[in-house]
């Protein structure tokens, strides 16, 4: 009888947690989960039709390989100024120079992604462009001092 107890409870352990991931799972779907951690010009890309969609992120995606000299640039900046941050006396202008340069890298590689999303979306027929267009202005806008400004009010003193 202590057996079946146990497979009961465990039975309805695994029934709350498969429901809890049916609904979850049900209301990504519905509310069209987005991509975490995606750059904006990739979720944007997400609006475009099915067959476009495929190649803007293949696009986007061999643009980003190509700068992988820089995106491992930055990684070794980031590295460096982390080090330099462990050292018992901070040399603040190193540990500056580090992460400018970090910041550099990583801006060339968003500089050079940007511009082959443009080059792809030349391409586009007008009404897929206009729909990128409306995605990449909804993202900008998502921010909430960026919506009170759009809506002609600024924050107030904090």
């Amino acid at each position: 009888m202590n057996r079946l107890r146990i497979a009961v409870c465990v039975s309805v352990v695994l029934n709350v947690f498969l429901a809890g991931a049916l609904i979850a799972g049900f209301f990504a779907v519905r509310n069209g989960g987005r991509m975490i951690n995606a750059g904006a010009l990739r979720i944007a890309g997400s609006e475009l039709p099915a067959a476009e969609r495929r190649p803007f992120r293949h696009a986007l995606r061999e643009a980003r390989n190509a700068m992988g000299p820089s995106i491992a640039e930055s990684h070794r900046a980031k590295q460096q100024a982390a080090l330099l941050l462990r050292q018992p006396n901070v040399d603040q202008g190193a540990v500056m120079v580090a992460l400018d340069q970090a910041r550099a890298d990583d801006m060339a590689v968003r500089a050079a992604v940007e511009r082959r999303a443009v080059a792809f979306a030349a391409t586009l027929p007008g009404p897929d462009r206009a729909k990128l267009a409306d995605a990449i202005d909804k993202r900008a806008g998502q921010g909430p001092d960026l919506q009170k400004a759009r809506d002609g009010k600024t924050p107030g003193p904090r």
